[in-house]
């Protein structure tokens, strides 16, 4: 079985998409009226750095995605058997599968990407290396009630959402627990109860249009299980303000069967982090775990060790990498960056992100980049 999953917020970057606009000019021509710009122009040039902010981020991402997929069937693959999307890429699971057209969901997108850029005041942090209930744990025992949960991603890569300076204050008491604590690039507290208000909002306009029935399951963010095509409405507006139980969503597919994941739009983020949910836990399929007395289960025990092994040399490799930059190279270091020509001055020292992620800061680009793509001087 297969599962294609789309990436959201996050994966977008200079230069995505190139080579599908000229491939779907009639859908290029259709968002463009959409939004009032030039989505190829957005995504491949990037003017004024507009593709890292949250109403331009959303629907770019939304079209390449789209895009992508529309590609991969053309060239003759057939459709998965599954379908999920990380946050916004729950949009492009629920066009593959049928239940709005392409324009449809770029105008939900759209909205969804206005509303989220107009919220303040809020921030989000990564805790890398501990559990959902450690966190939960941390967060009832300082008093820090008005942080939620945001992203499940892994079982110990999970971020938080509140407002600013709750999230600032909660460093030290997570640091306390040995996590790795990673303030982002974000102005609100998306994926939490700050989120009310745009929920609500973004509720009445899904009412506007109307939904088909989805010819191919897809998971939900919400509940990690396969969407009621009845729910669609709720779900999308729920989302907004509710966890994304990525990993759940993961789990539950692989418990499915014999799974392949292909991730389609730009980057690879979704493909570690789902490369790091198989080397965390055992799976059980059809009641059986894995582990139990058997030529199967051996030799799924002998995979997921050698996961687990190979996850496990990435975050060496990862760390090391980080502390060499940092050894050779102070802040203010200026630097080349893959898809930019501008030269840029890194603004931290480099950093492990997500726990396997070798990535620092730099000023003028105004976000991450792995230091894969980066070269000094």
């Amino acid at each position: 079985m297969k599962t294609y999953v789309f990436p959201g917020q996050g994966s977008q970057a200079k230069g995505m998409g190139e080579g599908l606009f000229e491939a779907f000019p009639d859908l290029v021509e259709k968002a463009d009226t959409i939004l009032g710009y030039s989505i190829r122009t957005l995504c491949l040039d990037n003017p004024g750095g507009k593709l890292h902010f949250t109403q331009y981020t959303q629907p770019a991402l939304y079209v390449v995605n789209a895009l992508t997929y529309l590609k991969k069937l053309r060239d003759g693959s057939p459709k998965p058997d599954f379908l999920a999307g990380h946050s916004l890429g729950e949009y492009n699971a629920i066009l593959a599968a049928g239940g709005f057209d392409f324009e449809t969901g770029l105008r939900l997108v759209k909205k969804r990407g206005e509303l989220m850029g107009r919220a303040s005041g809020g921030a989000m942090a990564a805790v890398v290396g501990l559990t959902e209930d450690q966190i939960k744990a941390v967060l009832g025992n300082n008093a820090l009630t008005d942080i939620d949960i945001a992203n499940l991603n892994t079982t110990t890569q999970i971020v938080i959402s509140g407002n600013k300076d709750s999230i600032d204050h909660a460093k030290p008491y997570f640091e306390r627990e040995g996590a790795d604590y990673i303030p982002l690039n974000v102005s609100a507290a998306f994926h939490s109860r700050y989120m009310q208000e745009a929920k609500d909002e973004f509720e009445q306009y899904l009412k506007e249009f109307s939904y088909s029935d989805l010819a191919i399951p897809v998971i939900s963010n919400v509940n990690a299980k396969p969407y009621d095509p009845a729910e669609i409405v709720p779900n999308l507006a729920e989302q907004l303000r509710s966890s994304v139980r990525w990993a759940d969503s993961i789990r539950y597919l692989i418990r499915q069967g014999e799974m392949e994941f292909e991730e389609l739009g730009p980057g690879s983020v979704l493909t570690k982090i789902i490369a790091k949910i198989k080397a965390e836990a055992p799976v059980v399929q059809q009641g059986v775990a894995v582990g139990s007395v058997g030529t199967n289960a051996i030799d799924r025990m002998k995979e997921d060790t050698e996961g687990r092994t190979e996850f496990q040399r990435r975050i060496n490799a990862a760390y090391q990498q980080t502390a060499d930059w940092n050894k050779a190279y102070p802040i203010g270091t200026k630097v080349t960056c893959k898809g930019y020509k501008d030269v840029l001055i890194t603004r931290t020292e480099a950093m492990v992100l997500f726990g396997h992620r070798a990535a620092l800061y730099v000023e003028g680009y105004n976000g991450y980049f792995a230091l894969d793509e980066i070269t000094a001087g």
